[in-house]
């Protein structure tokens, strides 16, 4: 079980787990490239060096190249523990390899997300997924991601799912019928005696009430319900109140 499994919540699930395109690996170890570049220049340099300064120039070497794949290995570290991923309720972005920093946004609090794909990204399935949140907080630019495309649409996809769910449009799945179980028998009906009540509905605080009307909304004026279903959802919800 991963790190970022154990971060779920109860009844959370993930949809999907993207990392960086291994691009990034490249561009984060410009250090060590260059440690070898200057590496290679010593060696060519000390063919002509005084034999005092060929043994002084020789360590140099050893350690710039020495140095170059330890700055590489800590950087395949990073990003191998660098990952993105979307569940039913949320988008987390968790990295760090001793030393853990996860970062989450709400499905709810995200407004829009923007993917910028170079021609250079396309050919090679990458981009750079911008979300803009509701709040400061929160993931804010997913760069270099590998499949970028497809990343955004689970995102839009479980947003819309969880839109859903909170308005009420969307019901609950019931409790599975364990099998070979018996069915209860039906009571009949006896003189006098009245069928039984539906539960009250539960109440709720006006900040609620006034969240999922937005929610409601925007649904209605995407096609997802019709009017009439908004309407009585919602005289249903002011009366919650």
């Amino acid at each position: 079980m991963g790190y970022l499994d154990n971060l779920l919540a109860s009844g959370e699930q993930q949809l999907r787990r993207e990392h960086q395109h291994w691009f990034v690996v490249v561009a984060d170890a410009r250090y060590a490239i260059l440690a070898w570049i200057a590496a290679i220049a010593l060696l060519i340099l000390s063919g002509f060096a005084p034999d005092a300064l060929k043994a002084p120039l020789g360590w140099v070497i050893v350690v710039l190249v020495v140095g170059g794949l330890l700055y590489l290995g800590w950087q395949i570290l990073r990003w191998q523990n660098e990952e993105f991923v979307v569940t039913s309720r949320r988008v987390l972005k968790t990295e760090g390899v001793i030393n853990k920093r996860v970062i989450d946004s709400s499905l709810e609090k995200i407004n829009d997300a923007i993917l910028t794909e170079s021609i250079f990204g396309r050919i090679f399935g990458f981009g750079d997924l911008e979300i803009l949140t509701a709040s400061e907080s929160g993931i804010s630019l997913l760069r270099m991601l590998r499949q970028a495309d497809d990343f955004k649409r689970t995102m839009l996809d479980a947003k819309h799912e969880l839109e859903l769910e909170l308005s009420g449009a969307r019901p609950m799945p019931g409790p599975a019928i364990r099998s070979g179980a018996p069915a209860a028998p039906m009571q009949p009906a006896t003189a006098g005696s009245s069928p039984a009540a539906a539960p009250p509905a539960s109440a709720m605080s006006a900040d609620e009430v006034t969240r999922t009307l937005a929610n409601l909304a925007d649904l209605r004026d995407r096609g997802a319900i019709s009017p009439e279903e908004y309407e009585a959802k919602k005289a249903d919800l002011l009366g919650r109140i």
